[in-house]
C-alpha cells in the first residue's frame, strides 16, 4: 500500500490484487480447468510479473497466469493475511463460522479488506456453474489457495496440522 499511495492514494486495496482478479475474469478464469492448480506458463509470468511490477496491466490470454500470480503474491507477503499470532485460534475457527468472525475483525484493516477481497473471488468461483467448467469446488479452491493466506510459524506445525484427521476421517487443521 505505501508503493502504490502515490500513484494511486484513492484505492483501498492493492492495485496488483484487483489487477490480477480483474486479469483473471478477463481470460476466462470461470471456464479455466483447474484455475489455481494448473501452472501457467513460466514464460508468461515472467512477462507478465516484470509488467505489473512496472504498473502496467498485461494482456492475458491463459487464466492461469493471473491466478498464479495472485497465489504468489499472496504466498509472498511479508506477513501473512492472516497474522502468525492468529495461527492455532484460525485452525479452532474452521469448524465455527462465529469464531472465524471474531478472528477477521481482529486482523489489521488492509488485511482484513484483502481477504474479503479474496474470500468473495473464491465464492464466485465456487458456484455451481462455474465449478462445473473449472472442476475447482470449495474443497478445491481452499487446498491451493488456504496455505498462502494463513502460514504456521513452524515448519513442523505444517505437517501436524495437515496430517490431523479425526477418526471419521476428516481433518481437524481447517485446511
Amino acid at each position: 500500500m505505501q508503493m502504490q499511495s502515490e500513484k494511486f492514494p484513492e484505492l483501498k486495496l492493492p492495485w496488483l490484487l484487483t489487477t490480477l482478479i480483474e486479469l483473471l475474469y478477463q481470460s476466462g478464469g470461470r471456464r479455466t480447468e483447474g484455475l489455481f492448480r494448473v501452472a501457467g506458463d513460466p514464460e508468461q509470468l515472467a512477462t507478465a510479473r516484470g509488467q505489473l511490477d512496472g504498473w502496467l496491466a498485461p494482456k492475458m490470454h491463459d487464466a492461469n497466469v493471473p491466478a498464479g500470480l495472485l497465489k504468489l503474491w499472496l504466498r509472498q507477503l511479508p506477513v501473512p493475511l492472516i497474522l502468525p499470532t492468529l495461527y492455532q485460534r484460525a485452525l479452532v475457527a474452521a469448524e465455527n463460522p462465529a469464531e472465524a468472525i471474531r478472528l477477521v475483525d481482529l486482523l489489521p484493516e488492509i488485511n482484513r479488506l484483502v481477504l474479503v477481497r479474496v474470500i468473495a473471488l473464491l465464492q464466485d468461483l465456487s458456484r455451481e456453474e462455474v465449478v462445473a467448467k473449472t472442476k475447482m469446488d470449495t474443497s478445491n479452491l481452499a487446498m491451493v489457495i488456504a496455505p498462502n493466506i494463513l502460514r504456521c510459524e513452524k515448519f513442523v506445525n505444517i505437517w501436524e496440522n495437515t496430517a490431523t484427521f479425526s477418526s471419521r476421517g476428516t481433518r481437524k487443521s481447517g485446511f
